[in-house]
């Protein structure tokens, strides 16, 4: 009897590390939700995708992830058509060109931070665990974190305080479901390094490909694998 196609929903996945964990999902035999705030961007990213490999299993959800109702309605809309979720990778994400220095922070500009950074993972985990719960052995949720969130560098981190202290507070959610759901669903952050994207900029040292391997690896941990961790490229982060 052939075993029904895993599933597994990206969020920010129109264009740069979302887009390519979708697509590295899907060449491994998922059937991925690509999760975009425009529905025709991720339409267009998602036909891109299929030109290039037909055989990808691409289906694409309006999710705005910092809006409740749409939260909502992407649950709905993925519950219609799946009745279990094996993979959340939170990845949507956002930074502030400016930096947000800690002693000059504009605090609108640090409440989108936490917004899309910290609260969207929680409150999609939330939304989309009857799901996960449903999944055949555990599923697997990634944060996608960075570098800096890591406790030993935020003292580097005094000019770009809203972002490092937004991931580092999701390193420290991480751990705090994993921990609530005791390997019933296994929860894990992993960092991409810094990559060649939009947000990274054209000097970063690491390729889209690169970066989303890090998180594939993460999305496709064995079911006895490692919960509540912090990992870059399958190794751990001291943290």
């Amino acid at each position: 009897i052939a075993l029904s196609m895993p599933t597994a929903l990206v969020t920010g996945a129109n264009r740069g590390l979302g887009r390519e964990t979708a697509r590295q999902l899907a060449a491994r035999g998922y059937r991925v939700f690509l999760g975009s705030r425009d529905p025709a961007r991720g339409a267009a990213a998602a036909a891109e995708l299929r030109a290039a490999e037909p055989a990808l299993r691409l289906e694409t959800v309006t999710l705005d992830v910092t809006d409740p109702q749409r939260i909502a309605a992407a649950v709905r809309a993925v519950s219609a058509s799946t009745d279990s979720l094996d993979v959340l990778v939170n990845n949507a994400g956002i930074d502030s060109p400016t930096g947000q220095a800690v002693l000059t922070a504009d605090f609108a500009v640090i409440d989108q931070l936490f917004a899309t950074d910290f609260f969207a993972p929680w409150q999609l985990t939330n939304a989309f665990l009857p799901l996960l719960r449903r999944a055949p052995g555990r599923a697997r949720v990634v944060h996608v974190t960075s570098g800096m969130g890591e406790s030993a560098r935020l003292a580097g981190g005094a000019d770009s305080a809203g972002y490092a202290l937004a991931r580092y507070a999701l390193n420290g959610l991480t751990r705090i479901q994993a921990a609530a759901l005791g390997g019933e669903v296994l929860v894990n952050a992993c960092c991409p390094g810094w990559v060649r994207t939009d947000l990274g900029g054209p000097a970063a040292p690491r390729s889209v490909e690169e970066g989303a391997a890090s998180i594939v690896w993460g999305a496709t941990l064995p079911a006895d694998g490692p919960t509540g961790g912090f990992f870059r490229d399958g190794r751990p982060v001291a943290q």
